[in-house]
């Protein structure tokens, strides 16, 4: 999947660049989202979106990979942060049908 070039940077305090994502913040722990910020938005954004894709989980169903783990969308654009377990703007589904 490509990505469009941008000087756009999304950050966590919960763990370091590279680092493994702590239990806490996976469905084998607490599930709860960890606390994100970002910075270097385009000039003239509405608004953000925010989907979790791990393209290395295995298949979930013919003809997709990887797999959706969190949606979150309608994030205005003077927002640059989530706190950790956010349930403010809209959460959409992800691979196991949960928003």
């Amino acid at each position: 999947m490509g990505f469009a070039l941008s000087d756009m940077k999304l950050t966590s305090s919960a763990f370091d660049h590279g680092g493994s994502i702590p239990a806490r913040h996976t469905g084998e722990g607490a599930d709860v989202s960890p606390a994100l910020s970002w910075s270097g938005a385009p000039d003239g954004a509405a608004s953000f979106a925010l989907i979790c894709h791990d393209p290395d989980a295995p298949l979930v169903s013919p003809g997709n990979y990887g797999f959706v783990h969190w949606v979150l969308y309608g994030i205005p654009a003077s927002v640059s942060q989530l706190a950790e377990g956010t349930d403010d703007y809209i959460q959409g589904v992800n691979n196991f049908g949960n928003n």
